[in-house]
């Protein structure tokens, strides 16, 4: 099967890899019907994160093709979203609303590869949801960006308590953060400040549900926030970027006993200051999204055409093309690439 592979930073590749096959009775083997380029795939290629051949992708939708024995929930023929954290979904951890913290964790980037035609997905029940029958082609965008950015932004809006009355500032104006302003509009958010200095991603903010931006960054970003809340800052703030700037901009822009919810990956080097975060007395909560437990509503949300989160997507391209697709999004040309097989 073809598959994208990157050999180095920099250099994608796509080359004939091996078609996967059952390992264990867990396993569905899916034909993929779309897959994407996420920003995170971005640390390897500008060399931030180490890579060596590796098999990459970590978003998808698809048919299930095979499963192994043991795999009950579903069947040959079912259209499938998947999580980018392969779980079981069934342990203690999984069950309090964490699966990608699941005793059987795996990432999908890390081995799998779902930039190729076809994969191999342990834990299949935990992992996958089928869609209610067969999706129309308008959906699959949509469905592609639950896998993974729009669970993640609808984690980052719940894990910084959004919900009605609040002010949500958000931080970050990437896939991720778009989603975190959709997410954020869907949780009954009052006021949504997006921070942007590209006019077409604050174009994008304002259709998912901003009332407000912010071209500040920092602590100019921060002290505007300040200013449009009356001094206080926001009750709500999605951090979806991952640098040590973002954070503290982050932290600086919420009001005392409010919330963050940050899901911008860190890398090593990143650091907070402590006495800056012990005094500005707010909450924390984030990590690797736990998409999996959302997976079912958003799915539900997008089949009732409740919500188009695959309008983040602004440039499609063939498997073949995924090289230009890396170096668009690594030159801002592009928020998202969608690639179609």
């Amino acid at each position: 099967m073809r598959g994208v592979v990157m050999h180095s930073p920099g250099d994608v590749r796509v080359e004939e890899r091996e078609d996967p096959t059952i390992i264990d009775q867990t396993d569905a083997i899916i034909r993929l019907t779309a897959t994407c380029i996420c920003g995170s795939d971005l640390w390897p290629y500008r060399g931030v994160e180490p890579v060596d051949h590796t098999a990459m992708g970590h978003e998808y939708v698809g048919v299930v093709e095979q499963i192994g024995d043991d795999v009950k929930t579903l069947k040959v023929g079912d259209f499938v979203v998947g999580s980018f954290v392969i779980s079981d979904n069934t342990c203690e951890i999984c069950r309090s609303g964490y699966p990608s913290k699941c005793v059987h964790a795996q990432f999908v980037s890390m081995g799998i590869g779902t930039q190729s035609e076809r994969a191999r997905i342990p834990y299949a029940d935990g992992t996958l949801v089928a869609t209610p029958g067969q999706p129309d082609a308008d959906l699959i965008p949509s469905l592609l960006a639950a896998s993974d950015v729009l669970g993640t932004g609808w984690f980052a809006a719940v894990a910084a308590e959004v919900g009605p009355g609040k002010t949500v500032a958000v931080v970050g104006d990437g896939a991720v953060g778009l989603m975190g302003v959709l997410a954020a509009k869907q949780l009954g958010a009052e006021r949504i400040i997006a921070m942007s200095r590209h006019a077409d991603r604050q174009a994008l903010a304002r259709e998912f549900g901003a009332t407000d931006i912010v071209e500040e960054r920092g602590s100019e970003g921060a002290a505007r926030i300040k200013e449009l809340t009356g001094g206080l800052g926001a009750h709500s703030v999605i951090e979806a970027v991952g640098t040590e700037e973002s954070m503290l901009q982050a932290i600086h822009a919420t009001r005392g006993g409010g919330h963050i919810g940050f899901v911008g990956v860190a890398h090593e080097g990143v650091t907070l200051p402590l006495d800056q975060l012990f005094f500005a007395e707010v909450h924390l909560h984030g990590g690797p999204a736990p998409v999996r437990r959302f997976l079912p509503e958003l799915i539900e949300k997008i089949w009732k055409r409740e919500i188009n989160p695959g309008k983040v997507f602004d440039l499609t391209l063939p498997l073949d093309d995924a090289a230009e697709g890396y170096k668009a999004m690594d030159e801002r040309r592009a928020i998202k690439v969608l690639l179609t097989l």
